[in-house]
């Protein structure tokens, strides 16, 4: 079977599928991404750049659609190329949502199309409107229902879809939904485990272990679609209740999801020039390495995941998976996964005081929180561990790739 790839920033969502097929017999794998993708890995590839962004002269409801339409064009043009010098894939999985897929049937129509799909955009009831209720406008309204556009080309396209949560998977259109399984990318929980023995994290200098009061946020960047600002504050008042408290803070300083504040300052601009910290206590050395994630993990005394009803960080599960306590928000996404009380705990997104509250009781009561991290581990083991997850998603790639009856996952 030849499987290619089809993701802007490879692996992404596929470096578990892909490391899992990697000895498979008589599966040969290819990838196509976009020229800047600095990702490492190890199968053939072929890279497609835009030749240029969409035009600032034109419609702002119909912006995103011309740059998914020039990201296609982008992708037709070297596929075609490849598909001249023999590449014949037999299946297609392809990340939906910037474009990149719009041309697949009119470069192999003969291949099957399993497609993975994030998010399908509302701005009622979803992720916009739940930090503001007067977020849109009517012009705001065009461009969210518009930026749906190459969603539903590639909706319209597929022979199957795959979205990683049931949360996703219920904001795609209703009449779709049949037609993709509900299948996560996976925890590898024998990395992500619970430490056998003592653990010290050095972070800026500093040595951490689980005998410290320690609490931890991550995310990409460091937004309101992410609660940073809410942590930070939180971060700031517990700092002057408990005057061991370390607080670690992995993330770069961008926006990954939602806007910029109005200001021109980042949000951690923002934080470190409005709000009152001990330096000497608060670390923020950007992102990390794996390995370093996980040991804060297995040593934190509190990781607090915070995020708009939107799509669920890989990190929390992990995070759950090396035996860290989650205090989470008591959103759609994190209560998929976590019932407050018994494998973590849930808070309002906005309430800061009640987040300090939570934290300085788990720091003053970390033996009674034990069984919550053991349930957390439990949650992982018996739904999203990849040892159980991969071979459902070879199994669901075979049955499309040969067009056989598919059953959800």
């Amino acid at each position: 079977m030849k499987i290619l790839f089809m993701h802007n920033n490879f692996p992404g969502q596929y470096r578990r599928i892909a490391a899992f097929l990697k000895n498979k017999p008589n599966v040969k794998m290819y990838a196509a991404t976009l020229a800047t993708n600095s990702q490492k890995y190890d199968i053939p590839d072929v890279r497609y750049k835009p030749h240029r962004d969409a035009s600032q002269k034109i419609h702002p409801a119909i912006y995103n659609t011309e740059q998914a339409v020039i990201m296609g064009q982008a992708a037709l043009k070297t596929l075609l190329a490849a598909k001249s010098k023999g590449l014949r894939p037999d299946i297609i999985l392809s990340h939906s949502g910037w474009g990149s897929n719009l041309f697949l049937r009119d470069a192999f129509p003969d291949a099957k199309l399993l497609t993975y799909y994030e998010w399908y955009y509302y701005t009622k009831n979803s992720d916009g409107d739940f930090l503001n209720p007067n977020a849109y406008d009517v012009n705001g309204q065009m461009r969210i229902r518009m930026k749906n556009t190459p969603i539903l080309q590639d909706l319209a396209a597929m022979d199957w879809g795959q979205s990683p949560t049931k949360f996703q998977h219920s904001k795609l259109p209703d009449i779709f939904q049949k037609r993709v399984s509900v299948l996560h990318d996976g925890v590898d929980t024998q990395f992500f485990s619970p430490a056998d023995e003592e653990v010290t994290v050095e972070i800026n200098g500093k040595k951490l272990s689980s005998s410290d009061e320690v609490i931890t946020y991550v995310a990409r960047g460091m937004e309101r679609y992410r609660g940073f600002p809410e942590f930070m504050q939180a971060a700031s008042k517990l700092q002057k209740l408990r005057p061991n408290l370390q607080v670690v803070v992995l993330g770069n300083d961008r926006v990954a999801y939602g806007s910029s504040r109005d200001d021109g300052r980042t949000f951690k601009q923002w934080a470190l020039e409005d709000l009152e910290f001990d330096m000497d206590r608060l670390h923020m050395p950007g992102l990390q390495p794996l390995g370093v994630f996980k040991q804060l993990m297995q040593i934190t005394s509190a990781h607090v995941y915070l995020t708009v009803p939107f799509v669920l960080s890989w990190s929390m599960m992990e995070a759950m998976s090396a035996g860290a306590l989650i205090v989470g928000s008591d959103t759609a996404p994190v209560q998929e996964v976590i019932t407050d009380g018994e494998n973590g705990l849930l808070v309002d997104f906005f309430d800061v005081d009640a987040l300090v509250s939570k934290l300085c009781h788990i720091l003053d009561n970390k033996a009674d929180y034990q069984p919550l991290k053991e349930k957390a581990r439990e949650t992982i083991l018996g739904h999203y561990d990849t040892k159980d997850l991969l071979p459902k998603y070879w199994k669901l790639i075979q049955s499309v790739a040969n067009g056989s009856q598919v059953e959800g996952v």
